[in-house]
């Protein structure tokens, strides 16, 4: 029995909740074929070893420790427009045309200080473009927005509202992002045919909802363990998308990417998908060290 004084919470606190909670809470997912089904596209060769190996876990622990001094190479930036969304963005040394990666933070990066978004779980998705090995074979640029109120569509809260309720359209993070990338297009000579996207659990939600209201812009999308959104993952279905999920997360249900996989290939899309067994959420930190990712990823370009 509810009492007539339920406590209201902030628009950020019920953002994050909203990131980070289980999907299974808001709407059921009809089941889906085995992920592995014939009409799987080919995927790179993954990383040796089993996903808890220790093989696989030293992949992991190296890239802590050799990624540790990229962070300083990224500069703190603000974007005005309706309101003030700030940024790190990473400036290669080549010159020329080069491609431009944008990172969607998860719920732990939510804020406006201009410094979670590039930490905590965030450190393999803004780091592992800015290596300098990776640097040498595929120079690039790399934006890390910061958002306080999430990258989706939002409906405004209610009496009562415990959760904010995602609903269709273009996020007001999302629409930032993507003017700061426009800026940074005007600013910098970007290739404009190898823009890429990518985020993790409430950034990777983010990047469905940018792929699919800003269809054909992005060269490719990464995504991580997407968590809620009303994108069912048909959206740009000729954008190259590499998607990841343990099948052990107990944050956002691995049920979920399934569904959005199978609705994109029905749609005629042709998603990599890799499900890692026994992996919890931070699916993010077995993705990014895959040695083929960074490769693919730059080997897309748009037509």
């Amino acid at each position: 029995m509810h009492t007539a004084t339920t406590k209201m919470i902030t628009r950020r606190e019920a953002v994050r909740l909203l990131g980070s909670a289980s999907v299974g809470a808001y709407f059921s997912i009809a089941p889906t074929a085995s992920p592995a089904g014939a009409e799987e596209d080919s995927t790179p060769p993954l990383a040796a070893g089993a996903p808890m190996s220790p093989e696989r876990i030293a992949l992991i622990t190296a890239f802590k420790e050799k990624s540790s001094a990229v962070v300083e190479s990224f500069e703190g930036r603000t974007y005005k427009s309706d309101w003030v969304m700030p940024y790190r963005l990473f400036r290669p040394a080549a010159s020329g045309k080069l491609p431009l990666v944008l990172y969607l933070h998860g719920s732990g990066g939510l804020g406006d200080d201009n410094q979670k978004q590039m930490g905590f779980g965030n450190i393999f998705g803004t780091r592992v473009w800015a290596l300098p090995e990776n640097q040498r074979l595929f120079s690039c640029y790399v934006v890390v927005p910061q958002t306080d109120r999430g990258w989706n569509r939002y409906a405004p809260p209610s009496a009562g509202d415990t959760i904010a309720k995602a609903i269709p359209g273009l996020g007001d993070g999302a629409r930032l992002a993507l003017e700061v990338v426009d800026a940074l297009c005007r600013e910098f000579t970007i290739d404009k045919r190898r823009i890429y996207v990518t985020g993790q659990s409430m950034g990777g939600a983010g990047t469905w909802n940018v792929i699919t209201y800003r269809p054909d812009f992005f060269a490719a999308a990464v995504i991580c363990c997407g968590s809620i959104s009303t994108e069912d993952g048909s959206g740009s279905i000729d954008t190259s998308l590499w998607n990841f999920h343990g099948d052990s997360d107990k944050t956002v249900p691995v049920s979920t990417s399934r569904a959005r996989m199978a609705a994109r290939r029905k749609a005629g899309g042709h998603p990599l998908y890799t499900e890692y067994a026994g992996v919890d959420h931070n699916v993010w930190e077995w993705a990014y060290t895959e040695p083929e990712l960074v490769k693919w990823m730059f080997a897309q370009r748009r037509s």
